[in-house]
């Protein structure tokens, strides 16, 4: 995990952190309409509220507050207002129960588990995450395409700091979509899901030498503004539906008052607000 890090060198005064699904990349709608609810109502067999559901789906993990969140997060509260609303869910007490106490929430700690003795419903949560995974594989190359503004804002940034791509998607889907629409050249590192955390990530960058106030995290989740939170570091936010006008502020505004140093205060106040506001 260290190599990576170890490898990088600091070259710029500056640091942009950029997440890449729903921030950089237009993958994560895609991702949530096709595969992830899709493949929740079919392993239920929920087909009669299929409408519903799906519903209830895109606005847990796109747009409110948990968007971004882990996926068996995500299945178990949806599951659980199913359970209340719709149909009974055989386990789902299970299913919650491992949620809230798992250390790691992943295919392989859920297989391990499951190995362990768990019941059903978790045999469910493994079959539907790995047909997610599957059905994004099978997504068309016209499904990961950059917001309109991404380009031109990276190549801006570059000109000004160093960049760095922290995403908790996989390595080998980023560095595919991001090489294939030319947006590698303007990035001097990758950090995925098998980095660590994107709080973890932005910490060991900052072992580099960067002043906290010359960082800045880009991301569309909750989760995105934590990780520069909990590490002291400043955070502009992409707003879902408003994703390119979102690019275009960070190229036209943002990144001059992050350079200059009026970023910090009041206009990122306004920033953070407006992104509350915009996932209520």
């Amino acid at each position: 995990m260290s190599d990576i890090f170890d490898s990088f060198t600091k070259k710029k005064e500056f640091l942009v952190c950029i997440d890449s699904d729903g921030c950089a990349m237009d993958t994560m709608n895609s991702k949530h309409f096709y595969c992830f609810g899709p493949c929740m109502i079919e392993e239920w067999d929920l087909l009669p509220w299929k409408d519903e559901v799906q519903r209830r789906w895109n606005e847990v993990n796109l747009y409110t507050m948990t968007r971004g969140i882990n996926r068996f997060k995500g299945l178990s509260m949806v599951l659980s207002e199913v359970d209340q609303r719709y149909k009974k869910i055989e386990g789902i007490e299970e299913l919650s129960v491992w949620v809230n106490e798992a250390k790691e929430l992943s295919n392989a700690s859920l297989s391990q588990r499951i190995k362990e003795g768990g019941g059903p419903v978790l045999k469910q949560a493994l079959n539907w995450s790995v047909k997610v995974n599957q059905m994004v594989e099978k997504l068309p190359e016209s499904e990961k395409k950059p917001f309109g503004g991404v380009s031109e804002g990276l190549w801006a940034i570059h000109q000004k700091a160093d960049v760095a791509i922290v995403s908790s998607a996989n390595q080998d889907a980023i560095q595919k979509e991001w090489e294939g629409h030319g947006l590698l050249q303007y990035t001097d590192l990758l950090l995925s899901q098998d980095c660590g955390s994107k709080a973890y990530c932005i910490r060991r960058l900052l072992e580099k030498g960067y002043r906290k106030g010359q960082v800045l995290m880009v991301g569309d989740a909750p989760g995105d503004r934590e990780a520069a939170d909990s590490n002291g570091v400043l955070y502009f936010p992409i707003l879902v539906r408003q994703e390119s006008y979102s690019w275009n502020r960070l190229l036209t505004e943002g990144l001059k008052k992050f350079v200059d140093g009026s970023y910090q205060g009041a206009y990122q106040q306004a920033q953070i607000e407006e992104f509350e506001e915009n996932l209520r």
